[in-house]
């Protein structure tokens, strides 16, 4: 006998509740892989806010995950690996994002000096030895 609520059936969940909200990170980038931007972006590249970001929750265009990547580098520039462990987001997925901030002029990039471009060791040292004999 009923007593005239209507049993609703709820369909079974593939997800825990643990599991926060399922996004998936083709659907933060609309399934780009790869973002116009020149730049390449290493991971230890660190990413840091131009002027003109002082308050990007404004702009209506920005993603929430682009608004969180420019306010935690306003503090202190982060490198993308930072950003991806602080977001828990795929690399890629940083590096897609921080490339759209890059194109609208809100980051900049700075990358680290490649290997072949730094002194050599041995003329450091040389460099070290000519200051001790003086």
């Amino acid at each position: 006998m009923t007593d005239g609520r209507q049993q609703v059936r709820q369909a079974p969940r593939w997800y825990d509740d643990e599991a926060g909200p399922v996004v998936r990170p083709y659907a933060m980038t609309r399934g780009r892989t790869t973002s116009t931007t020149e730049h390449r972006l290493d991971l230890i590249a660190l990413v840091v806010p131009e002027p003109a970001a002082h308050d990007p929750g404004r702009d209506q265009t920005l993603s929430p995950e682009h608004v969180e990547i420019v306010e935690r580098c306003i503090t202190t520039p982060q490198s993308i690996a930072e950003l991806a462990a602080g977001l828990d987001l795929p690399v890629g997925v940083i590096r897609v994002l921080v490339g759209d901030l890059v194109d609208d002029a809100l980051v900049h990039v700075t990358r680290p000096v490649p290997p072949a471009e730094l002194p050599d060791v041995s003329i450091l040292r040389e460099v070290i030895n000519g200051l001790r004999a003086l």
